[in-house]
């Protein structure tokens, strides 16, 4: 998967020529499933721009973590004259008679970032099986043995099993020698980080704070870790893993109190969903968008159309990477941070 996720890499650039070259006019519909995540207003904003480059229009619903609402949101997007929808899903399930009903409509669909496992949806993403790997390795290198805690995403999205069977893949052996213990796991509803801070206060008291590393599986989650340990005196000298790029999460890297931030370049994913969503507004099969491949490796083995694209794991011997690429200020990416880190010289 990994090796194909990078060859992906260059059919995003052609989704975007490809984009270009079409019929203006159509009206894309996009149902998010929430805002309460930096990352999301930056797939947004570079999803918004390439839609409207190529002369469609863009419009959009927030669900607010609420499933029963995402559904009236597409109701409400079809209502509005949408031609495609991208549908950040809220539950894998729930969004099923969204699909439904798009089809009915003869409405193509993109599942974005989200797995909606149905041959009807498009699907876009980061390979995420290979940023828990990049999670866990980060952490493992740092703490190749001791207590493990992980703090797993939402229960009804499929990424945080993906990410977890990926976390698994690298930590197996280790833990099968009893090098690491398991002294704590939980899915976090909502990937919540308030519910992830309230997740690790209890795992901290359960083990009398012998907690020596921790797999959480994004970000905003990874600061609620933080916010645990600091509490008890130990944020910097537990290992921490996240993913998304959000900009305190570098800066944590930074300064020390997380290990890694699995890096997925948010705005290549917005663009190539935006190109791809008015490929499939013109018309073009599924099959036959720049870039597609056939797919199955959901828990039902449902064969889907999908691109995948690949992350980079950020930390303090690459914090330039980010830096260089615009992601994130040096400013921003620095303040406070420890000696050494690349990129804050």
């Amino acid at each position: 998967m990994k090796k194909l996720a990078v060859a992906l890499m260059g059919a995003v650039f052609a989704v975007s020529f490809a984009g270009s070259a079409l019929a203006a006019g159509k009206t894309i519909g996009v149902s998010w499933s929430n805002f309460q995540e930096e990352r999301w207003k930056t797939d947004e904003a570079a999803m918004k721009a390439a839609i409207e480059a190529n002369g469609d229009k863009y419009i959009s619903a927030d669900a607010q973590n609420s499933a029963t609402k995402q559904l009236a949101d597409v109701e409400s997007l079809i209502a509005q004259g949408a031609n495609a929808l991208i549908i950040l899903s809220v539950d894998k399930d729930a969004v099923l008679p969204a699909i439904d009903k798009a089809d009915a409509e003869g409405i193509p669909v993109v599942g974005y970032d989200r797995l909606i496992e149905d041959k009807r949806a498009f699907y876009i993403t980061f390979d995420n099986k290979q940023v828990g790997v990049l999670q866990a390795k980060a952490v493992f290198a740092a703490q190749p043995e001791g207590n493990y805690a992980f703090i797993k995403g939402d229960k009804g999205d499929p990424n945080a099993d993906f990410l977890y069977s990926g976390i698994m893949e690298v930590l197996h052996d280790a833990m099968a020698a009893g090098k690491i213990k398991n002294v704590g796991e939980t899915y976090t509803d909502g990937w919540k980080p308030d519910n992830a801070q309230k997740e690790m206060e209890q795992i901290l008291t359960a083990n009398n704070n012998k907690v020596d590393a921790v797999v959480a599986e994004n970000d905003g989650m990874a600061g609620g870790v933080v916010a645990a340990l600091a509490a008890q005196g130990m944020a910097g000298s537990v290992p921490v893993s996240g993913q998304d790029g959000d900009h305190a999460a570098l800066n944590r890297v930074a300064r020390g109190t997380q290990t890694v931030s699995v890096w997925k370049d948010a705005r290549e994913l917005g663009k190539a969903a935006g190109n791809i969503a008015a490929q499939l507004a013109e018309g073009t099969a599924m099959n036959a968008v720049d870039g597609a491949m056939m797919w199955s490796g959901g828990a039902n083995g449902v064969e889907m159309n999908a691109m995948f694209l690949a992350p980079v794991p950020i930390t303090k011997d690459n914090l330039n990477v980010v830096i260089d690429a615009g992601w994130i200020s040096k400013a921003d990416a620095c303040e406070g941070a420890m000696a050494g880190v690349k990129g804050c010289e």
